[in-house]
Parts: structure tokens; sequence; C-alpha cells
């Protein structure tokens, strides 16, 4: 994982350290008329909703769509735990190509504030 170019926002010193899961939202193109067009989020919700459940991080928004992304957001635990989490969304079954982590803190005034670290 490298950073990437873009806008760098400074973090505040007391905040919490929060990072945003930014996966493409791209179609499967093999779903059958009438199913979900993304798969792939399920797969996304239950894999974060494990690790929130088991106390290994602390889901605080899940399911944002945001520039073309699918956006969840985590905190509770240091960031080379959390950017070990995104790239561990990145390899599950069926996530599209693209995944980049977003390190901001809880006082981020929306998404996509913060260091970009390209995952996938």
């Amino acid at each position: 994982m490298s950073a990437a170019g873009g806008s760098v926002t400074v973090m505040s010193d007391t905040a919490e350290l929060v990072v945003e899961i930014h996966v493409p939202l791209t179609p499967d193109t093999n779903a059958a008329e009438g199913e979900t067009r993304f798969p792939w989020i399920e797969t996304l919700v239950e894999f974060t909703t494990e690790l929130d459940e088991g106390g290994e991080i602390f889901v605080v928004e899940e399911g944002d769509v945001f520039n073309d992304a699918y956006v969840i957001v985590i905190t509770g635990a240091d960031e080379a735990t959390l950017t070990g989490i995104a790239n561990r969304v990145a390899n599950l079954p069926g996530i599209p190509t693209g995944v980049f982590a977003m390190i901001t803190d809880a006082d981020a005034e929306e998404l996509g504030q913060g260091t970009t670290v390209e995952i996938s």
C-alpha cells in the first residue's frame, strides 16, 4: 500500500482515527436479470459486521454511496490495523478492483477528506 496523490487534510490531534474504505460501485456483469448488480456488497457487510461484533473494529457508517463508491467507515483500532482491514476487504471474493482507504478522523465534516491509501 502506498499513499496516492490528492488533497491532504490536517487531522486533529485529539479526534478519533477513522478509516473510510471506498469500493468502486462496479456492477457484476454476470448478474442475472432481477438479481442485484452488486452482490459483493452483502459479502462486505457480513465481513465488517463480524469484525464489529468480534470487537476488532467499530463500524461507524455502513453503506454510504460517495463519488461512485460504496463506503464503509471504521474506527476503534490503530491505523495499521484499520488499513489492514481495508486490504482484507479488497481481497474478499467478488470485490471490484480500485479499492482505496481514506485516513481521516472523526472531526472530518464529510467523506473523502484525508489521506488516500491505494489498496487495489
